[in-house]
């Protein structure tokens, strides 16, 4: 099948509510870290392709029509020139909500699992370090708490997108415009239906709570289990 849409812009612009987007016109179905997570081949593929192996883009992609996130949206240019005939859709955002928002979800989270809990339970743990791999050491070069530097990388793939797709493939896209400028440039009908304005930073927020709470209880637990095992 291969893609038909490519979601160039970075994780927190919107990209989970352009994947419900694409899927309500009819993209189904649209990549997405969220996508990732659910897959254990998925996780160890794109770990692999992080750390520098060859990607099979179509089997990666295989059963997908869109992309967008990260993975992908690091690969905009690859993927462009692998699928001629995909659109490129380049989600926006003011700079500095964009960096809180990684900082206070994504970011927090890649370093809220506590170490047992990655050993307990290895599908977290090898997500986190596939996550670590792509986003943190990939994206960012290890330097996204450096917000400066983070924001630059930020502002250069933007610029980047901006001048290397041609014109006619690209729509840059701020979620809040709506159904409208999606559906003119992908050449679909407005649904009649309000657009999927997605914000899951509220259930990231509500996770990153429990795992600090793991991450006291656990070690206290497992302090008293090694107590009463000696007693």
């Amino acid at each position: 099948m291969g893609l038909e849409v490519i979601g160039a812009g970075f994780g927190r612009t919107g990209t989970l509510s352009l994947k419900r987007a694409l899927e309500r016109l009819g993209y189904e179905r649209c990549h997405h870290m969220v996508e990732v997570a659910r897959s254990r081949e998925q996780v160890a593929a794109w770990h692999a392709v992080a750390l520098g192996a060859p990607p099979d883009w179509d089997r990666l992609f295989e059963g997908y029509r869109a992309a967008c996130d990260w993975p992908s949206c690091d690969h905009v240019e690859a993927l462009a020139d692998h699928y001629p005939d995909a659109l490129v859709v380049l989600t926006v955002r003011d700079e500095e909500r964009w960096y809180a928002s990684v900082a206070e979800t994504v970011y927090a989270a890649s370093n809220a699992l506590p170490r047992v809990l990655a050993l307990l339970v290895p599908r977290w743990g090898r997500f986190n370090r596939m996550v670590a791999a792509a986003i943190w050491e990939g994206t960012f070069a290890g330097r996204f708490e450096e917000p400066d530097v983070a924001k630059r990388i930020f502002r250069d793939h933007i610029a980047r997108v901006k001048e290397r797709v041609p014109r006619d493939r690209l729509l840059v896209f701020d979620v809040a415009e709506g159904w409208g400028p999606l559906c003119h440039f992908l050449g679909c009908p407005e649904p009649d239906e309000p657009f999927p304005h997605l914000n899951d930073a509220v259930s990231i927020k509500r996770g990153l709570r429990a795992l600090r709470i793991l991450g006291w209880l656990l070690p206290l637990l497992t302090a008293t289990l090694l107590a009463w095992a000696f007693m």
